[in-house]
Order: C-alpha cells, then sequence, then structure tokens
C-alpha cells in the first residue's frame, strides 16, 4: 500500500499520480490566489470569517499531503530536509502559527509567517520540467554565481564609498550605508532618484556605475546558459 501511495504523490507517470498532480496543481494555484486577495485591507475585514475558513480547509488539505509524502517516501527524514520537504512544511507552517494568540493580526512576526503562505507558489515547479532543469542549472553554476556576487558587493561598496567622500551629507549622502544603497540602486539600474549626486565628479562616477550595471546584467544570465547547454 505504501509502494503503491509512493507512486501515485512522487511519480506522475500512472492514471492516478496525473490526478494527484492535477488535483494539488489548482490547489496551490487557489491558496495563492487567496492569499493574494486576502492582503486586500476592504476584502479582509469584509470577508474574514470566510478566508479563515478557506485558508484552514487549505492548510489541511496541504497537511494530508505533507503526512502522505512523508508516510509513503522509502527515505522519509530526507524528504523532510529536502528542499522540497522544507517548502511543503513553510506552506502550512503560518496558518498553525496563527494559532498562538487569538489577536495574531496585531503581531508583526506573525503577520510576516501568514505570509509566508506564498510559498506554496514554489511547489508548481515541480510540475515544470524545464523549471526543474533550470533549478538543476542554477545548482551547477552555484559556485561561480557566488563568486560574481563578491565582486558585485565589492564594486557596490567601492562606488558607496567613493560617493560618500565626494558629495557628502549636502547632497544625502549622509552615510556610507546611505551610499551603498545608492550604489545598489544605481547598478540596478532601478534609480529610484531620492539621492541624486550634485558635483560633476559625483555624477561622473554616477554614470560609471550605470555603465557597470548593464554589464552586470548579462553575466548571471551567461553563466546559468553556459550550465543549460
Amino acid at each position: 500500500m505504501r509502494k503503491e501511495a509512493y507512486h501515485i504523490i512522487f511519480e506522475s507517470d500512472t492514471r492516478g499520480g496525473r490526478l494527484f498532480d492535477i488535483v494539488l496543481l489548482w490547489l496551490i494555484l487557489l491558496s495563492v490566489a487567496v492569499v493574494i486577495i486576502e492582503s486586500i485591507p476592504s476584502y479582509q475585514k469584509r470577508y474574514f470569517d470566510l478566508f479563515y475558513f478557506i485558508e484552514w480547509t487549505f492548510t489541511i488539505l496541504f497537511s494530508i499531503e505533507y503526512i502522505l509524502r512523508v508516510w509513503s517516501s522509502p527515505k522519509p527524514w530526507k524528504y523532510i530536509f529536502s528542499f522540497w520537504g522544507l517548502v511543503d512544511i513553510l506552506s502550512i507552517l503560518p496558518t498553525y502559527l496563527d494559532l498562538i494568540s487569538p489577536g495574531y493580526h496585531y503581531l508583526l512576526t506573525v503577520r510576516i509567517f501568514r505570509l509566508l503562505r506564498v510559498f506554496r507558489i514554489l511547489k508548481l515547479v515541480r510540475f515544470n520540467r524545464e523549471a526543474r532543469v533550470l533549478l538543476e542549472a542554477m545548482r551547477g553554476s552555484t559556485h561561480k554565481i557566488g563568486v560574481f556576487l563578491l565582486t558585485v558587493l565589492s564594486t557596490v561598496t567601492l562606488l558607496g564609498t567613493l560617493m560618500y567622500v565626494v558629495e557628502g551629507s549636502e547632497s544625502g549622502f549622509t552615510s556610507i550605508p546611505q551610499s551603498i544603497y545608492w550604489a545598489i540602486v544605481t547598478v540596478t539600474t532601478v534609480g529610484f532618484g531620492d539621492i541624486v549626486p550634485q558635483t560633476t565628479l559625483g555624477k561622473l562616477l554616477s554614470s560609471i556605475a550605470m555603465i557597470i550595471g548593464y554589464s552586470i546584467i548579462a553575466v548571471p544570465t551567461g553563466i546559468i546558459t553556459v550550465e543549460l547547454s
């Protein structure tokens, strides 16, 4: 019986497995939609009881799924501490944390945990072969991406420090962390515009940061593309 359950739950090459995946797919999509709609203040107050009931329904169903996965897995502990096992537990844990206090919606920490229910959307990757290939490519390029991120961190730290020295607090660069924030915003080409250099040298540094930013965007894409090929 456990072996049959394993084939249905973990594999999709059987009729039962395909049906299980389709039902689970719709449950995930609907549960994420509920989390998103529930975040709208007017709906949250008006339909609080309905949202509460629906969320607990989804949580119970996903809890049953999690228990079945642990029970049917040949190596339960390996599944529990695997990426998908952690995603599965994160998708149901926040609702149970609501039981800690009757005033859970006033507690910032618990509210953050409740928003973790959106982790259910990661469960969708299970059903997408291309997404699994991408994850494998990212896993294979972890070291290269790590070196790249370290280079970016060093670059924004250097640019931020230079801008702090060149511009100073008069232009809004009140500290090195604040200046590093500006460097990150500029290098990533987001450009909020809340801090703007005023001096000629500052504008030159800003231009260099933008050019570096355009170069940086292509690097991780190239690394992952090589792994995919």
